[in-house]
């Protein structure tokens, strides 16, 4: 009598990472997304000067200069300088901190605030879910954009102004996915016979129905750190975001703007294209996680 040899099961986590590196574009994007928080994390570090400390800047040589050129300091910027004589270089390195806190510290904190939402409403049901959702269908229905200028016209400019307003506008996001995911999850069998188990209604929500829920909302939040930064670049180019006294690449493009009918491009060209190159890496991501997790879309 021979025992057939049969092949251990795969790992959903194994599996899920498989086909994410099937993709080229998949994987260029996410080293990308890779390099751009390193360079973020690190630029005090790797940047040549702090330019938003006063102190690091040669007042007496504070000229708008292109690329490649020598500075009194003895560094030579090799992205130029902008009209306050700062490097270009080193402003983009801290302008996407700015960009990445605001990104994932605005996504996080509106995804615990929308997926707790939704999972009541879904669990709860009845008057519960219909006042939730007639006020998420409220907050979508609004224009994101004018609903922050106003909101930042009132609160002030600053950073934390910035992500209090995007979480008020991005949680509406999640709440409607985790509610759909969760009234799916709801209905399956493992979930009556926690029921009749008689465990918690918080226990079955976080343990057993919310991990069910993760992989679609895992892809509304990488969509949503994109849409933060286009939005807080857009924000702080209009004059409403980001204070003149802290790091922004919607602010580095503003500054930029008035010097380009005189040829100085660079101002704006370079923080504009580390600008898309971070949004299109973060979208081919989020574009291949969908994928990933709803296998229809591969065949």
């Amino acid at each position: 009598m021979t025992l057939a040899l049969t092949k251990p099961p795969r790992s959903p986590v194994a599996e899920n990472i498989r086909m994410f590196l099937r993709s080229p574009l998949a994987v260029f994007g996410l080293v990308l997304c890779v390099l751009i928080a390193f360079a973020a994390i690190f630029a005090p570090f790797i940047a040549p000067q702090d330019p938003y400390d006063m102190m690091a800047i040669d007042v007496m040589d504070a000229r708008l200069a292109p690329g490649e050129t020598n500075m009194n300091d003895g560094y030579t910027y090799l992205l130029g300088t902008d009209g306050q004589g700062r490097d270009l270089f080193s402003a983009i390195l801290y302008g996407l901190r700015t960009s990445l806190v605001v990104g994932i510290g605005s996504a996080t904190i509106a995804g615990v605030i929308g997926i707790v939402l939704g999972l009541v409403a879904a669990y709860v049901g009845g008057k519960t879910d219909a006042l939730l959702m007639r006020f998420v269908d409220l907050v979508m229905s609004l224009p994101s954009i004018l609903v922050a200028l106003l909101m930042l016209a009132a609160f002030g400019r600053g950073v934390g102004n910035v992500v209090i307003t995007l979480v008020l506008l991005e949680w509406a996001y999640y709440a409607r996915t985790a509610r759909g995911q969760a009234m799916v999850e709801s209905q399956r069998d493992y979930v009556e016979s926690a029921r009749g188990l008689g465990l918690s209604p918080l226990r079955i929500l976080l343990g057993h129905i919310l991990p069910n829920c993760m992989p679609p909302l895992l892809v509304i939040g990488t969509l949503q750190i994109a849409r933060a930064i286009t939005l807080e670049a857009t924000l702080s180019f209009l004059g409403l975001g980001v204070p003149v006294t802290e790091p922004s690449l919607g602010l580095l493009v503003s500054n930029g703007f008035q010097y380009m009918l005189s040829g100085d491009y660079w101002i704006s060209f370079f923080p504009g294209l580390a600008l898309l190159i971070s949004i299109v890496a973060i979208n081919l991501v989020a574009d291949r996680l969908r994928d990933v997790f709803n296998p229809r879309a591969l065949s």
